[in-house]
C-alpha cells in the first residue's frame, strides 16, 4: 500500500512541475508581445478582430490575429490566414496557449485575439491567465447565451466585464448599459473608453467592399488611435482587410427560370443584431420584395429559435421557410397572421431535397433572408447554393460604390518616441516630435519579419494567401535567392570506372604522396568440426531411427533384430511375456463369448515392453 502512495505522490509532483514549466513558458511568450488586444462581446467580435488588425497593419505594425467565430482563423502579419486546427473539432480555451506561442514566433507589435469563452468564470480565466490583455474591447451587450450569462441583460453586461484588463483600457460601443460597464471598470481600475458610431462618416464607410457597421469601425479606429496609428492609415488598412467568412453578404443565384438574392445573416443570431442587419440591407436596397425569411433551427438553441420566430412580425415577409429541427420551437412563436405563409422543411433532409424545397417556394424571383444559426442545415444549404449559376456582374448593396483607385495611400508612419500626453504610460505610441520622418525607426536586430501594409484593396474572388508565403513556416516571406550564395568553384574532375579500375585518389592536403593503399583484410582460417562418432549399438546405415534400448523389443518385425543385421530384414515378432493373473482373481471372460471362462486371446503388442 505504501508503494501506491509513493507512486501517486510522484505523479502529483510531476504534474506540478510540468504545470509550472508550461506557465513560465507561456508568460515568456506573452511578455514578448508589447500590446495584446482581447475582443469580447455578443455580436461582431470576429469582424472587429479583423478590422482592428487591419487598422494596425495600416500603421506598419506587425500584427497577428486570431478569430473564433463562424470559422476559426489564424491571421498572419501579411493578412493571409489559415484555419485553426482542433482535435476532434471541439473548441477549448486551452488552445489560446498554442496561439500565443505561435504568434510570439513572429515578434509582433500587437496580438488581436477574440475571446472564445462563454461561461463567466472562463472569461475571467481567459483574461487573467491566458491573454493578460493590455487593451480590452467590449463591443456590445445583446440577448444571447442567457442560460450561461443571464437571465437579464444586466447580468450579461456584468459577465462580459470579467474580461476587462485590470489597470488597462477597455473600448466599448455599448450605450444602453454603459453605467453598468463603468461600475465594473472602476472595480478593476480600468479606464473605460466609449466610442460614438456617428464619428464614422458615410464616405469612410463607402471604402469597404463588404458590409460592416459603424460601431465596429469606430472601435477599431479608437484602438488604432491609442496605439498611435493615423486615422487615414487605419482606414486604408481596414478597407483592404479580408472579411470574415460569416460576414453579412448578399449574393445572387440562378436556377433555371428562378433567381434569388440570398442574404447571409446567420452570424447575427440574436434578434436585435439580426433586425439591425435587415434594416441596413433594406436601406441599401439590397433585398427587394418579394421577401422570404429562412429560419435555421437547432436542437440546442430552442430559446433562440423562438426569438427568431417572434421577429417575423417586425420583418413582415411574404413567406417563412423553416429548416433544421425542431421547427415547432420557432413556429409556435410566429403570429397567427403569418401561419398560413409558413413552409416547413424541418428534419434532416438531404442536400438536394433541401435546395429543391427552398427553390420551390420561389416564383420567378425572391429575396431570401437567412437567419438563426449557420450550423447544421444552414451549412448544407450554403454549400448547395455555391454550386448554382451566378450572374456575371454582382448586384446588391454589399458591393462598394467607390473605385479601388480612389482609395488613398496610407500616410507615412512616424518613428517611435516618448509616450504622448494623455495616453496611458503602459502603451507604446508614435511620437509627434518628428513629423518629417517618413520611415519608421529601425526594429530590434534579430527580428526576421518586417511588416508591410497591403498595397491593393481586398478582392473577395482573389486567393487570400500571399505569394511566397508558407503558412506552416514560422517566419513568412520570400525564399532566399539561390544566386546570392557563395560560389564553391568547379567540382574536382573524376575519372569514371573503366577497364583500368577506379580513378586514383587525390593527394591528401599537406602530404606529398597519394593515400597509402589499405591493407588487405586477413581472415582466420575456418575451423573444421571434428567427425561425429556413432554411439555403440547404432547401425551406421540406418539414419531414420536409432536402435531400441537394451532389454526391449517390439511387436513389429522391423526393429526386433540383433545389432549388425540388415535393417530391411524381416524378423518374426516375439511374444510379450505378461504377468499371470492373481490367484484370487477370476479369469477374464472373452469379449466375444460372455459365458466363456477362457482368457482373451493374446495379441502381439505394438508398444515397447520389458522382455
Amino acid at each position: 500500500m505504501l508503494f501506491l502512495y509513493l507512486v501517486f505522490l510522484l505523479a502529483c509532483v510531476g504534474l506540478l512541475v510540468a504545470g509550472i514549466i508550461e506557465q513560465r513558458n507561456h508568460h515568456r511568450s506573452l511578455h514578448s508581445i508589447p500590446h495584446r488586444v482581447l475582443v469580447n462581446g455578443i455580436r461582431g467580435k470576429s469582424s472587429i478582430t479583423r478590422l482592428t488588425a487591419g487598422a494596425l497593419r495600416g500603421g506598419k505594425l506587425v500584427v497577428v490575429a486570431k478569430t473564433t467565430g463562424t470559422a476559426a482563423r489564424f491571421i498572419f502579419p501579411d493578412a493571409s490566414e489559415e484555419p485553426v486546427y482542433r482535435k476532434f473539432g471541439i473548441a477549448n480555451v486551452v488552445e489560446q496557449i498554442g496561439i500565443v506561442r505561435r504568434a510570439a514566433a513572429y515578434y509582433p507589435d500587437a496580438l488581436v485575439i477574440e475571446c472564445m469563452a462563454v461561461m463567466p468564470p472562463l472569461q475571467e480565466l481567459n483574461q487573467t491567465k491566458l491573454i493578460q490583455s493590455t487593451i480590452g474591447i467590449l463591443c456590445n451587450v445583446r440577448e444571447d447565451h442567457l442560460a450561461e450569462m443571464g437571465p437579464t441583460l444586466d447580468d450579461v453586461a456584468r459577465s462580459l466585464s470579467r474580461s476587462m484588463p485590470v489597470g488597462g483600457l477597455c473600448v466599448t460601443a455599448e450605450q444602453d448599459r454603459l453605467h453598468i460597464l463603468q461600475e465594473e471598470a472602476d472595480k478593476r481600475n480600468c479606464t473605460l473608453v466609449s466610442v460614438d458610431p456617428e464619428s464614422v462618416t458615410d464616405d469612410e464607410m463607402k471604402g469597404f467592399t463588404w458590409t460592416t457597421f459603424k460601431e465596429n469601425v469606430a472601435i477599431a479606429l479608437k484602438v488604432a488611435e491609442l496605439l498611435g496609428v493615423p486615422r487615414r492609415a487605419a482606414l486604408t488598412g481596414m478597407w483592404t482587410a479580408p472579411p470574415d467568412p460569416g460576414v453579412l453578404s448578399v449574393e445572387e443565384y440562378r436556377a433555371g427560370d428562378r433567381s434569388l438574392r440570398f442574404a447571409n445573416i446567420f452570424a447575427a443570431n440574436d434578434p436585435e443584431s439580426t433586425y439591425m442587419n435587415i434594416q441596413q440591407l433594406a436601406d441599401q436596397g439590397s433585398i427587394p420584395r418579394p421577401l422570404h425569411v429562412l429560419i435555421n433551427c437547432r436542437p440546442d438553441r430552442v430559446e433562440r429559435n423562438g426569438q427568431m420566430g417572434s421577429l417575423i412580425s417586425r420583418i413582415d415577409p411574404d413567406k417563412v421557410i423553416l429548416i433544421g429541427e425542431p421547427t415547432r420551437s420557432a413556429r409556435v412563436k410566429i403570429d397567427e397572421k403569418w401561419q398560413g405563409r409558413v413552409v416547413d422543411l424541418g428534419g434532416k433532409l438531404g442536400a438536394r431535397d433541401l435546395l429543391d424545397g427552398v427553390l420551390g417556394t420561389i416564383d420567378g424571383f425572391a429575396s431570401v433572408l437567412a437567419i438563426g444559426n449557420i450550423h447544421g442545415q444552414g451549412e448544407i444549404l450554403l454549400a448547395q447554393l455555391a454550386g448554382l449559376d451566378r450572374p456575371a456582374a454582382p448586384t446588391g448593396g454589399a458591393a462598394s460604390s467607390r473605385p479601388a483607385a480612389a482609395i488613398p495611400a496610407p500616410e507615412p508612419a512616424r518613428p517611435y518616441g516618448p509616450v504622448g500626453a494623455g495616453s496611458p504610460a503602459a502603451l507604446r505610441q508614435w511620437s509627434g516630435e518628428n513629423p518629417a520622418a517618413a520611415e519608421r525607426a529601425p526594429r530590434t536586430p534579430g527580428r526576421p519579419y518586417q511588416g508591410r501594409p497591403p498595397a491593393a484593396p481586398y478582392d473577395p474572388r482573389a486567393p487570400q494567401v500571399a505569394a511566397g508565403h508558407e503558412p506552416r513556416a514560422p517566419y513568412p516571406g520570400p525564399r532566399p535567392d539561390p544566386s546570392r550564395r557563395s560560389d564553391p568553384g568547379p567540382a574536382p574532375e573524376r575519372r569514371p570506372y573503366g577497364p583500368d579500375g577506379p580513378a586514383p585518389r587525390q593527394d591528401f592536403p599537406g602530404r606529398p604522396g597519394p593515400y597509402p593503399p589499405a591493407p588487405a583484410r586477413q581472415l582466420p582460417p575456418r575451423a573444421v568440426p571434428p567427425a561425429r562418432t556413432p554411439p555403440p549399438g547404432h547401425h551406421p546405415g540406418d539414419r531414420r531411427r536409432p536402435d531400441p534400448p537394451a532389454g526391449y523389443t517390439q511387436g513389429t518385425a522391423r526393429w526386433n533384430r540383433p545389432a549388425g543385421q540388415d535393417p530391411d530384414r524381416t524378423v518374426p515378432a516375439q511374444p510379450v511375456v505378461r504377468r499371470p493373473a492373481d490367484a484370487g482373481r477370476p479369469p477374464a471372460r472373452r469379449p466375444d463369448r460372455p459365458d466363456s471362462d477362457q482368457p482373451p486371446q493374446q495379441r502381439p503388442s505394438d508398444h515397447w515392453s520389458p522382455s
